[in-house]
């Protein structure tokens, strides 16, 4: 779309689109434009068939071994474990298609956000036409609460308010006007005598020449940039792809040596392949996919309850690994409840405490509370009568009906005790002349019971102080000189590089409506703003501690936003730029500044994908937040999407992966730390399993390299895995966060899960584990005990020291005795285990099932002794990896970082 079309006089518009601001289009020009261009509607792109998004789960080679394991199990007569195989795969199969499918729907909801039906001037007469019949030089006519069909010039407009917030993030509907703008480098925002499509009018009417179409549009653009982004794979998918390509590649390879082993030296074929079969089920974790969905899904509760709501699971762990978040500023940073927050009067300054539209709140003047005196009451009810917003209480919730800037006006006169109903009863509205963006003011004027009429008005400093003569001092009106004016402007000046809004308020009294009027006397200036959240600033000191740093990303201007950000922390030094400035740098220039840009302002969607690009190659994490249509390219983009619950639209929530239900910056904090101890379960249960598995097989394959019969048979090497993968682990996916977890700098994505730390502890454990069972089986044979109890020794052995790794592996740093019984799923995992343990050791119609002997209590302490010795083992590795790796590098700045990918991050 040409970019300067609000640059162009009505009639140069009218012109350039070969169009008539009177009576439009011909109805036969229209019906060829129409088949030169097509519909005005956004195209949905290549849609993915549902058959295709399912297929697609199947390749996943984790998957494929677990497919092959449960058909393999029930040709072996295993068929309780091959329908509990058969159904964690369709488990997992079914949640992945679910979120893929849902996440297609995205361009859908883009598509829902077209307005059905448009009013256009063809031939001079109005029709009703449907919306995808309109074209470049239509002339539509709009009214309030119509949602605008095309971006058009604006050629007519009375009292016109434009609600764009979905679009450009502006969190207040906009003034629009006619005249033509020279300025050729606005933002989006700033073009307010331009209209855009999914946007709607808020109030008054206008007609307007339409100036673009379909894709070409804003909100086509927006469509357009949605549907390039390809999304890629999360670090957990791509660490549990390469942890089932290792587990596969080692199963064959350490299967097979054992089996040609075990044939070579005169064991039988068949014997040798079930027992291998057993093996390779030991080496692959086929609960691996159902603890880890299980962990994410007791994190989406978690988050739940913290007021995020996740739509994809794997972004679950993704939130741990988050070094950057690019917040929108209102009603995710702030309230989106305009306060009232100073008031001038003449030389005096009042502060104005409390937040939102409650009406609870003091006056202070020099740092003392203050009585609300005369010429105060006078300002603030004069405030009130000059407005058409109500302030109401729902459900112990205060809201405003009306413009959130005139609701501020009636809390702060509520805060004083004026009751706003009982004065518009005393003082009913009589005449009025509403708000323009030309007059930038409104004037009312209300009767009494007796004495004079009140005229009030209230608007733009400028505006007001023009038609002032007086102001009041103490109750006496004196002359408002040359000095006190420009006393006045500046301190308006001032309140508005504060990012408050500010307006003026002044009043005459007349006896009759067809009286001359005197000159208006100024009440005062009353600045406002939409406040931060108070929870938002300790969200934000939170994020430097955790070593993410906080963004705001806003449609807003840039003052506003540089003095919000300021206000709660973000802005520290760093810098601030709009989206002018960012068009005018380089991708070089930007790459090199990005880390230092704290502030983005008057910002469009190809600007906050820029920016999501830009992190991403720092190979930082990113979490982006959103509500409006312009959004959801950057929340597809980003490593975490991050939609509003409350004033998101459609779009965005499919877009995402994650939706907060309070709009709040805070909830994307706790999501994160819920995310950070997400991770360290998959990595404990990791850690355990991979260690355990480790433990089978070097206890197998020592004793076949030592010459020694198989210490376990396939039942008894199948429980073992059972007893590994089943409560133990799942305990240990619900293991207590820890409250270190936002003391840390993010993690590194390109390291994954196996860290150097993690890695040495799977090692110590594994080797340990073999060296204590192979050692215990020989010395069991060589003792003269029979293999029967030789082997039900080992295996007891082999399960208690998985169990107390368990135990060990709840921290890859911290010490086994700081609270190691805090896991009570864990305790009772255990607990419930062991006396499986003693039932199938005892239990006669067990006992052939699984080859045991009755083990005295003698060998009982031996193995138990034994199997404890792998704390200290673990132990000891802990504390090498406190002193020889005390950090593994973090996501941000680590020296080996280099570019993750261009979409989700693969570790």
């Amino acid at each position: 779309m040409e970019k300067h079309w609000h640059t162009l006089s009505v009639a140069e518009t009218a012109q350039r689109l070969e169009s008539d601001v009177k009576r439009g289009l011909s109805q036969a020009e229209a019906a060829r434009r129409l088949a030169e261009f097509g519909p005005n509607e956004i195209s949905v792109g290549q849609k993915v068939s549902a058959w295709a998004i399912l297929v697609e789960q199947f390749k996943n080679v984790l998957i494929i071994i677990l497919l092959i394991a449960t058909t393999v199990s029930f040709f072996l007569g295993h068929g309780v474990e091959s329908i509990a195989i058969g159904i964690i795969v369709l488990f997992a199969v079914g949640l992945g298609f679910i979120q893929e499918f849902r996440a297609e729907r995205g361009m859908e909801a883009l598509q829902r956000m077209a307005a059905p039906r448009a009013v256009v001037i063809r031939d001079g007469e109005s029709r009703s036409i449907p919306s995808r019949e309109v074209v470049r030089g239509d002339l539509i006519i709009l009214h309030a609460g119509d949602r605008i069909p095309a971006d058009a010039r604006i050629t007519e407009a009375a009292h016109l308010r434009v609600e764009e917030s979905a679009l450009t993030g502006e969190s207040t509907s906009v003034n629009k006007f006619t005249d033509a703008i020279a300025n050729q480098t606005l933002a989006v925002a700033d073009r307010k005598n331009l209209v855009y499509a999914g946007t709607s009018i808020a109030n008054g009417r206008a007609a307007g020449l339409v100036i673009a179409t379909a894709m070409e549009t804003e909100f086509g653009q927006v469509a357009r940039l949605y549907q390039s982004i390809q999304q890629g794979r999360t670090p957990l998918q791509e660490n549990l792809d390469r942890v089932g390509k290792i587990l596969a590649r080692t199963a064959l390879l350490i299967v097979a040596l054992i089996v040609a082993l075990g044939v070579v030296r005169g064991a039988e074929l068949l014997d040798m392949f079930i027992f291998g079969v057993a093996l390779a089920v030991a080496v692959v974790p086929e609960a691996l996919p159902a603890v880890v969905t299980i962990t994410l899904a007791i994190g989406v509760q978690r988050m739940l309850r913290r007021n995020a709501l996740v739509r994809k699971l794997p972004a679950v762990e993704t939130l741990g690994g988050v070094s950057y978040i690019c917040s929108d500023k209102t009603g995710t940073l702030t309230r989106d409840e305009m306060t009232v927050r100073r008031i001038v009067i003449g030389a005096r300054e009042y502060e104005v405490s409390g937040g939102g539209y409650s009406p609870e709140g003091e006056f202070t003047r020099d740092g003392a509370r203050a009585h609300a005196d005369p010429e105060l009451i006078a300002l603030l009810e004069a405030a009130a009568l000059c407005n058409d917003a109500k302030l109401k209480s729902e459900d112990e919730r205060w809201t405003v009906l009306g413009d959130p800037t005139e609701g501020a006006l009636i809390v702060a006169a509520a805060k004083a005790g004026v009751d706003q109903v009982a004065l518009d009863v005393r003082r009913p509205r009589i005449e009025e002349i509403p708000f323009t963006s030309e007059s930038r003011k409104m004037h009312t004027t209300h009767a009494g019971d007796e004495g004079p009429l009140l005229e009030i008005v209230k608007g733009a400093p400028e505006a007001v102080l023009e038609l002032c003569e007086t102001f009041i001092e103490s109750g006496v009106p004196r002359a408002l000189d040359g000095a006190l004016r420009t006393a006045l402007l500046a301190a308006a000046d001032r309140m508005a590089g504060e990012a408050l809004r500010v307006l003026a308020v002044a009043s005459r009294t007349f006896a009759r409506l067809d009286d001359s009027r005197p000159a208006f006397t100024l009440l005062g200036l009353i600045g406002m703003m939409d406040p931060p959240r108070p929870e938002a600033r300790d969200a934000v000191r939170r994020c430097e501690q955790a070593g993410i740093r906080a963004v705001m990303i806003t449609g807003d201007h840039p003052t506003t936003a540089a003095a919000i950000a300021r206000e709660l922390g973000i802005l520290r030094g760093g810098r601030s730029v709009t989206g002018v400035e960012l068009d005018s740098m380089s991708a070089q220039d930007f790459s090199s500044a990005v880390e230092e840009i704290e502030v983005y302002a008057r910002v469009s969607p190809e600007h906050k994908l820029r920016v999501v690009e830009a992190l991403q190659g720092k190979s930082h994490v990113v979490a982006m937040t959103g509500d409006g249509v312009n959004d959801a390219p950057a929340l597809r983009k980003a490593d975490i999407g991050v939609a509003m619950g409350i004033k998101g639209t459609d779009v965005t929530r499919e877009a995402a992966d994650m939706t907060l239900t309070d709009d709040n910056f805070a909830s994307i904090v706790d999501a994160v730390e819920e995310g950070r101890g997400i991770f360290a379960n998959i990595k404990k249960y990791l850690m355990y399993l991979l260690s355990s598995n480790a433990g089978e097989i070097g206890l197998m394959a020592g004793a076949s390299l030592l010459g020694l019969p198989l210490p376990l048979n396939a039942v008894q090497l199948l429980y073992v895995n059972l007893a590994t993968d089943g409560l133990p682990a799942l305990a240990l996916a619900v293991d207590p966060l820890t409250g270190d977890a936002m003391s840390k700098k993010p993690r590194n994505p390109r390291r994954g899960i196996f860290t150097r730390s993690v890695t040495l502890l799977i090692l110590a454990g594994g080797l340990w584990s073999t060296l204590v069972n192979v050692s215990l089986f020989s010395w069991a044979l060589a003792s003269g005990k029979s293999a029967s109890e030789a082997m039900s020794l080992t295996f007891i052995s082999l399960v208690l020291i998985q169990f107390f790794k368990a135990y060990s592996y709840r921290s890859d740093v911290q010490s086994v005795f700081v609270r190691p019984f805090s896991n009570r799923w864990l305790n009772l995992a255990i607990v419930w285990e062991l006396i499986l343990l003693v039932c199938i050791i005892y239990t006669p119609f067990l006992k052939p099932a699984f080859a045991t002997y009755d083990l005295p209590l003698a060998d009982w302490l031996i193995a138990g002794g034994l199997a404890f010795t792998i704390v200290p083992a673990i132990e000891i590795a802990k504390r090498a990896i406190r002193r020889f790796l005390p950090d593994e590098p973090a996501a941000s700045g680590a020296p080996d970082a280099g570019p993750v990918g261009p979409d989700k991050r693969a570790a």
